[in-house]
């Protein structure tokens, strides 16, 4: 099985990382990471950087798609060489999937009009604007696409794959030998959970460098 990471300037490491260790525990995985040219990428954060191994002209098929999110996502949804590979891989990809804003490249490539989707909950309404359905779960199956909801999400989603492809003991096994088993010390990691100051807060916040990132986009 050919498992594509897209990764690019201004990912949210996690985003792409959390499913990586998942999926490239499955058997007879090749994890390919693809990147708009070869080299390296810097986090939204630019303290981590991350190697993609294959420029995304050297990509032509694959079967998994995994499109991770990042401030670095605003620009890259007008970027037609970026929008037209993502179209034609997903032509003959078994699954395409988008951890957080992610889904907005999904979206804006025009794969999601009409599919039910998630993406981050501060943006979860922007995946109306090229037609897809916003669905406020965690991870999101409709078709062949799959998409999670914001960052910690993707290691969901891709236990969700690693079950639905291979089945209970081997989806089992990766989640055990991973050791997750979440256990966080506060219960406001859901937008509808939190006290309201601190969702208002973190929204102001996402909002803010969401309009930052399109304008330096």
């Amino acid at each position: 099985m050919k498992i594509v990471f897209l990764v690019f300037d201004g990912i949210t490491a996690l985003d792409a990382i959390g499913p990586y260790e998942v999926l490239a525990r499955l058997p007879g995985a090749e994890v390919v990471f693809a990147g708009l040219q070869k080299g390296e990428v810097r986090t939204d954060n630019k303290v981590l950087g991350l190697t993609a191994d294959v420029g995304i002209d050297d990509v032509t098929s694959c079967d998994l798609l995994v499109v991770p999110g990042g401030y670095g996502t605003r620009r890259l949804e007008k970027d037609e060489r970026l929008l037209n590979w993502i179209r034609a891989i997903d032509r003959d990809t078994k699954i395409t999937a988008s951890v957080c804003t992610g889904a907005l490249l999904l979206s804006a490539a025009g794969l999601l009009r009409g599919v039910r989707a998630n993406t981050h909950w501060a943006l979860r309404e922007r995946l109306s604007e090229h037609g897809a359905i916003p669905a406020a779960q965690r991870v999101v199956r409709d078709g062949k696409y799959a998409t999670a909801a914001g960052v910690s999400a993707g290691i969901d989603l891709a236990l969700e794959l690693a079950l639905e492809l291979f089945g209970h003991d081997v989806a089992a096994a990766i989640q055990l030998g991973i050791e997750y088993d979440p256990d966080p010390p506060l219960d406001c990691g859901d937008a509808a959970r939190a006290d309201p100051k601190i969702r208002d807060a973190v929204l102001g916040r996402v909002r803010a460098r969401d309009a930052q990132a399109k304008a330096q986009g």
